[in-house]
């Protein structure tokens, strides 16, 4: 009787574990779709607001980014309608969360950058006696690929993890070379590394 009690809880730890992993391939399949559509998106208004800060107005044009994330969050919306179903499970919930923070804490960067640009903020008001925006875009690149890194550890893809990895460090260092419009070049280039390269890497190893 103890033996049959001892396999039963054995399989059902099997399962469990079995569950855990399709849960992770999955998640891995459907968010590749995500990773190419979030990371065109940081190119494009990457560039976009780089254009329109040199030409038309400085800093100001960082208001984009919100137009970004409403853009993008619709853009989800519809992928979601596509993707293989998956139950809702501790790595789903997880990877979600790791976003929500990323979006809520760099959105909200990107924002009181924008109104600072527009003079409905004042510099000093945010942060007193030190400039350091050339450092902004930096730390922005780097909870970037820590965001993303993360992810790939969640779902075990080593193909996410080394390009956040690539991603957050190079463009943390990368960003420090250039002042003003043109760290979002870095940026660029970051959402290139970090998610649609990664992105379509794993859309080939599906076979998709």
């Amino acid at each position: 009787m103890e033996e049959n009690k001892n396999l039963t809880a054995e399989r059902s730890l099997e399962i469990i574990r079995e569950s855990i992993e399709r849960s992770q391939r999955t998640i891995t399949k459907n968010s590749s779709w995500s990773m190419m559509w979030w990371g065109m998106l940081v190119v494009v208004f990457s560039l976009l607001t780089a254009f329109l800060w040199k030409n038309y107005g400085g800093p100001v044009w960082n208001f984009l980014w919100a137009a970004m994330w409403v853009i993008g969050y619709v853009g989800e919306w519809v992928i979601e309608r596509y993707k293989d179903p998956v139950p809702t499970t501790f790595v789903s919930k997880t990877i979600g969360y790791v976003w929500s923070t990323f979006g809520i804490f760099c959105g909200s960067v990107g924002l009181i950058l924008g109104l600072i640009g527009g003079g409905i903020l004042s510099w000093e008001l945010i942060m007193p006696n030190v400039f350091i925006m050339g450092s902004i875009t930096s730390i922005i690149c780097l909870c970037f690929g820590i965001a993303t890194t993360i992810t790939g550890a969640v779902v075990k893809n080593r193909v996410i993890q080394v390009c956040g990895l690539v991603a957050g460090l190079g463009g943390f260092f990368g960003a420090l070379h250039y002042p003003d419009h043109r760290q979002l070049f870095v940026m660029a280039a970051v959402g290139v590394v970090g998610l649609v390269v990664p992105g379509i890497i794993v859309r080939v190893q599906n076979n998709d």
